[in-house]
């Protein structure tokens, strides 16, 4: 069965007027005269059985229709654009993937180990793309996710690959009390927003006391409270996954026992399962589950 989508010129003369709010301006922008512009929105109108614009003498002005319309029709354009100008800068003899994930995660973690994957599979390109909550996976563009464990990835193929295991870590400078060592109630906390109470569940959990645990200044990422803690604002509480580089440099200091539970697991996250046949995402499913269970060879 035929579509029944408008022409591309039509839209994107339409886009264009209300954009404007003008069907001269829109000229100008597309090279067309103003009597084209005026053509194709006409032809559109008569396409859907609407009325987009009023027309007033010389002037024009979006109707609520149009509106609505117009908001679609620019989304749907610049994803077009976008998936346009992606594909025109793919390499002819290679391949490509999009994997959503964490942001946290992909700046502390993934993106430091990915030289590896592509010294193995120099032909495959790997496009990272945040994501903070769990989504549909199927239908979303995405190849893969890696992800916490959630019920909303039921049906999706999950493979667990590592533990977040929290750890609270300062600069080392605030460990210098002069006449004797610092307690951890004395110093100030850093929190995440999404996580309000961990503090005060570490505290229950290692047996630490804790004046007031709600107390601190609050970041919406763990690469916040990490750059907080690395700038001397604090002690934040954040993933040991995250900071080994800057406990093993030295630039952090952890002298308090981990978290005694685990908060989340990460997950690789998949439409199907791993087959046999050695395509661009299993490749890369392969190399990061060997590449986690380097990190964490306990973890089944």
């Amino acid at each position: 069965m035929r579509r029944k989508i408008p022409s591309n010129s039509a839209l994107m003369a339409f886009e264009a007027s209300a954009r404007h709010g003008s069907f001269a301006r829109a000229a100008d922008e597309l090279a067309l005269t103003e009597g084209a512009i005026s053509r194709q929105i006409g032809r559109l109108e008569v396409f859907l059985g609407v009325t987009l614009f009023e027309r007033v003498g010389n002037r024009v002005r979006l109707l609520p229709n149009g509106e609505r319309y117009a908001a679609q029709v620019r989304e749907t354009l610049d994803r077009l654009e976008r998936d346009s100008q992606y594909l025109m800068g793919q390499p002819s003899d290679g391949a490509s993937l999009d994997i959503a994930t964490i942001p946290t995660f992909a700046t502390r973690w993934l993106i430091p180990r990915l030289a590896r994957f592509r010294e193995m599979h120099p032909n495959i390109t790997v496009h990272l793309a945040e994501r903070m909550e769990p989504f549909v996976l199927a239908g979303s563009g995405f190849d893969a996710a890696i992800h916490f464990e959630h019920p909303a990835w039921t049906g999706m193929r999950t493979h667990r690959l590592l533990h977040e295991t929290l750890v609270p870590v300062c600069h080392p400078a605030l460990l210098d009390g002069g006449e004797g060592a610092v307690s951890l109630d004395e110093l100030p906390r850093l929190h995440r927003r999404q996580n309000p109470d961990a503090w005060q569940r570490y505290a229950q959990e290692t047996g630490i006391a804790l004046t007031n645990p709600a107390v601190g200044a609050r970041y919406d990422l763990h690469s916040m409270q990490i750059e907080a803690a690395l700038a001397g604002l604090g002690v934040a509480l954040v993933p040991r996954l995250y900071v080994e580089t800057e406990l093993a440099e030295g630039r952090l200091a952890a002298p308090w026992p981990d978290g005694k539970s685990i908060a989340k697991t990460f997950c690789l996250i998949l439409p199907e399962p791993i087959r046999l046949s050695e395509g661009p995402i299993q490749m890369f499913a392969n190399w990061l589950i060997q590449e986690a269970r380097r990190h964490s060879p306990s973890f089944d």
